[in-house]
């Protein structure tokens, strides 16, 4: 009788055991998805529009959609309702002057695109959404405030933290002097240069509003591990 009771405990035990183990093999497939897969198609995505952007066929792909933005009369992106503040209203192309061309607005898994960032010390390539919502941050990096990709004043750019090397996963690595380059929809493509990072905790915005004395600058903002506090990157363009 001892035996059979014995005997079933381990049974039970051995079953849990397994389930355990499944469990975090089913968790570890996630990951690996998330890594992988998501990253890849996001990675692919931002070098075809660099690509495009660079042999002058913009507008010219299925994944444009039909709507344009009139830069030289200051008109606004069309953003997510939900989305967090994105300022877009100024004509200035960054240069001190008003950009006259039409600029087609692409669309990446139903978000519209602002154009792409690179960060080659961390190996990071990501279409940049114009959308900052819960959904659009699942597949790529948006912006949350600013005049815009590659304009005059400060334009933040955020991303998630998933421990797993996607997104903003390593921005926590990124070094003063790393650099940073934006490709916007006008087909710049500008160089910035790290100068600061640090922690800050999650009700703290005034990295957003700083004034950047007439430069072009961006900032980088995604989440520590534990999600307690925020990662901030400063960079200015380059000399």
């Amino acid at each position: 009788m001892a035996n059979n009771k014995y005997n079933k405990v381990l049974t039970i035990t051995l079953i849990v055991v397994v389930v355990a183990i499944l469990v975090v093999i089913g968790v570890w497939g996630v990951d690996t998805y998330n890594r992988y897969y998501i990253n890849r198609e996001a990675t692919s995505e931002a070098e075809q529009f660099q690509n495009d952007v660079q042999s002058g066929r913009r507008g010219n792909r299925n994944n444009y959609s039909n709507t344009t933005e009139n830069t030289a009369n200051g008109n606004t992106i069309e953003l997510d309702p939900n989305a967090l503040q994105l300022n877009t209203t100024t004509g200035d192309n960054g240069n001190g002057g008003s950009s006259s061309s039409n600029v087609a607005s692409r669309t990446y898994k139903g978000f519209t695109m602002l154009g792409t960032i690179e960060i080659p010390s961390i190996n990071l390539n990501y279409p940049v959404l114009a959308q900052a919502t819960k959904s659009s941050m699942e597949v790529s990096v948006g912006v949350i405030y600013g005049p815009g990709l590659n304009k005059v004043g400060n334009t933040v750019i955020t991303g998630h933290n998933y421990r797993n090397g996607t997104f903003f996963s390593n921005v926590k690595n990124v070094k003063n002097n790393d650099l940073i380059y934006i490709t916007d929809n006008d087909g710049n493509r500008v160089k910035y240069k790290v100068y600061n990072t640090y922690e800050t905790s999650s009700t703290d915005f005034d990295y957003a509003t700083r004034e950047t004395e007439g430069k072009r600058e961006i900032t980088l903002s995604t989440c520590t591990d534990d999600v307690k506090s925020r990662i901030i990157v400063w960079a200015r363009e380059a000399e």
